[in-house]
């Protein structure tokens, strides 16, 4: 969670256009990250950080769809409401093929942020709102998605805090009831998708973003097989590709703050069985250890200065008692020499990590070197004129290339701040 003196809504106010919209999702992340510190400081999100900007198109916006079924199977927010999901149905050749995007927004890994969490849409659909604009991988504008503007598109809402894996074992009986039921969300939500001709798809892409991309590397394989043998499955994990390493105190804080989310919400059962059976639990949700199991081609969508992962695992709150890091964490251009050393050391633990996937073909990358988070999300980071590039390519170009096998993708794009083309938040920004 963030820090009770870190105040989002007086950036808002100083932000462009286009500060707010490569922002709006990400910044629901960094709010509901960590629970760490000072839980009580957040009884909530508010709700213009998902809300669209102005001046788009109202085909752009797409209604909320409860699962009323959902009951049957016990499969419920943590806040014993119906867990939804967006959608809007394919057209043309598009008509069957799926792409679906996981919504991400951190985790709750204690009784105390759980419950704070319920109170939000990341914990209830009693605030989610009732139209959200699909942008980015999930337009329909071929301009703005070329290779998925027709498909059938999905926008899996994220109300479970633990990345779609938490089982009921663990609920708390007495006092604040809270629902553990990850897992079954997620099989209620595949079940009612499949009703409506997902179970038809001759192509499919289950995609999602930070945590929501967590949750797409978890359950990869088991929506593979969900689908016809014939069709052509992928999953792509946007922003997800969180590591386990230590803080600048040395302190192991994201492997700790996991084993708390796996312990609470016994999210090893929908961990790969035979990483639980080998090595420490905690160690088994980060994606180093579970991309190892999985057989369905991945894509992996990271910046190599992911602001997220600099904020909460490199240098979380608590790390820095002096404050030397404060400016730094929230633009790098404020960081000193002897800081940015330190960051291109944790981009060199990210490429070591991918680098071990790089003799498999069925798994490519686009790992840039800009100062963001989730980046598929939003037409602005996705496939636009300003649009990060590696090799003259935008991530939209990259991710068609490798998903109809036009050629291998494996991009890794050099230190920071070498690419001109990147869209480096500033936190700090005054106008």
């Amino acid at each position: 969670m963030a820090n009770p003196s870190f105040h989002p809504l007086q950036w808002w106010r100083r932000w462009t256009k286009k500060d707010w919209a490569i922002a709006a999702v990400a910044l629901t992340v960094v709010v509901y990250a960590f629970s760490i510190v000072s839980d009580s400081k957040y009884s909530g999100v508010d709700s213009t950080l998902n809300r669209p900007l102005g001046g788009d198109s109202a085909t752009d916006f797409v209604d909320l769809t409860l699962l009323l079924n959902a009951n049957i199977r016990g499969a419920f927010c943590l806040d014993g409401s119906l867990p939804g999901y967006h959608f809007r149905k394919g057209f043309g050749s598009g008509s069957d093929n799926w792409i679906l995007h996981v919504e991400g927004g951190g985790w709750c890994n204690t009784i105390s942020s759980c419950n704070l969490r319920k109170m939000t849409a990341l914990g209830s659909s009693k605030y989610m709102e009732r139209q959200v604009r699909f942008s980015g991988m999930l337009s329909s504008d071929p301009l703005q998605n070329p290779d998925f503007y027709n498909w059938n598109k999905v926008k899996i809402r994220y109300c479970d805090g633990a990345s779609f894996a938490g089982h009921p074992d663990n609920e708390v009986k007495e006092g604040s009831r809270l629902f553990f039921r990850g897992q079954l969300v997620w099989e209620a939500i595949m079940d009612e998708l499949l009703s409506i001709d997902m179970s038809k798809a001759k192509q499919a892409l289950l995609s999602g973003c930070s945590a929501g991309g967590l949750a797409t590397l978890i359950h990869c394989d088991a929506f593979r097989e969900l689908l016809p043998k014939d069709a052509t499955v992928k999953c792509l994990a946007d922003a997800s590709f969180f590591l386990d390493e230590k803080d600048v105190l040395g302190n192991s804080t994201m492997r700790s703050f996991y084993n708390d989310v796996v312990q609470l919400q016994g999210v090893a059962k929908s961990l790969p069985k035979d990483c639980v059976t080998r090595i420490e639990q905690s160690k088994c949700l980060f994606p180093k250890e579970i991309i190892k199991s999985v057989k369905t081609p991945v894509f992996l969508v990271n910046p190599a200065y992911d602001f997220w992962q600099i904020q909460n695992v490199l240098v979380p709150y608590g790390s820095d008692p002096h404050g030397e890091w404060k400016s730094c964490r929230l633009n790098l251009n404020k960081c000193s020499p002897a800081q940015i050393d330190v960051l291109h050391g944790f981009r060199s633990s990210l490429l070591k990590a991918v680098k071990e996937l790089e003799q498999q073909k069925a798994v490519g990358y686009f790992i840039n070197s800009c100062f963001i988070h989730c980046q598929t999300w939003l037409t602005e980071t996705w496939h636009s004129a300003n649009s990060p590039r590696i090799k003259d390519k935008t991530i939209a170009e990259s991710v068609g290339d490798w998903y109809f096998n036009r050629e291998v993708v494996k991009q890794i794009d050099c230190p920071y701040p070498c690419n001109p083309t990147c869209y480096n938040m500033d936190f700090t920004r005054t106008r």
